[in-house]
């Protein structure tokens, strides 16, 4: 009669202590349960941000706050590249409403073809500009409630714009920023709002200008979706996110 298993985990083991018995395979300790982040931990977080890059940039080319806020709003569901490669022949063209304007619809629609949901942007660019011209004299407000009433300007596109045109220390929540924040346990957060009101509340004042520039190229470079990078991130030993690869 061949002697009873004993089934742990996925690896049965004879309790006979036979030499046939099959080893019981190794587990890995488990991760900590997520928890609150303490005021210590998220100022160290932030500190190592700025010591790798100390004055971080967004990637989206342009050369005013008019040419900012028409990047942004094309970006949506594009790549920053996919965007800079239209709108350096479209800003040459045009970098202010009243010039965009004078282009028309249908040369910006052909200018920008190659980025995602062309025809919608091509139309928004025109009645966002134009809306500019006739309501605050062709100039980009410094002002969230004009900026998101603009067509195609939405709040995360909002505060891209008070964030690098203005120096406001806003926070841009975008997928990476959402990723990033839900796997430093920073935020809980369901939505992106929620996820911008968490940060706001913890990152501490000194490192609000540049936090969502942070979280954003971290989450686009390092802490990728699929395949985050671990081995070389400079906050490995703070992370104990379950998608964590070290």
């Amino acid at each position: 009669m061949k002697p009873p298993l004993v089934k742990k985990g996925k690896t049965a083991f004879s309790v006979t202590g036979s030499d046939n018995e099959r080893p019981v395979a190794p587990t890995c300790p488990p991760r900590p349960r997520q928890r609150k982040r303490t005021p210590e931990e998220i100022e160290e977080i932030f500190r190592r941000f700025k010591r790798a890059n100390p004055e971080p940039k967004g990637e989206l080319e342009h050369t005013n706050p008019f040419t900012l806020l028409v990047a942004v709003v094309l970006s949506a569901q594009a790549t920053d590249a996919g965007v800079n490669k239209a709108t350096r022949t479209l800003f040459a063209l045009a970098d202010t409403p009243q010039k965009m304007l004078a282009l028309g619809e249908d040369k910006v629609r052909d200018l920008i073809k190659t980025i995602g949901l062309f025809r919608t942007k091509a139309k928004n660019v025109i009645l966002l500009s134009q809306k500019l011209v006739q309501e605050q004299g062709g100039k980009v407000p410094a002002d969230r409630e004009v900026l998101q009433s603009l067509p195609g300007v939405g709040r995360k596109t909002a505060n891209v714009v008070l964030n690098m045109a203005f120096g406001e220390p806003t926070i841009a929540v975008d997928t990476h920023v959402f990723r990033v924040s839900h796997r430093l346990w920073l935020s809980k957060g369901k939505t992106p709002d929620a996820v911008e009101a968490d940060l706001l509340k913890i990152v501490p004042p000194e490192f609000l200008l540049h936090a969502h520039h942070w979280l954003i190229l971290h989450g686009r470079y390092t802490c990728k979706a699929v395949k985050p990078l671990c081995a070389t991130c400079v906050i490995a030993d703070l992370c104990h996110s379950k998608d964590k690869r070290i």
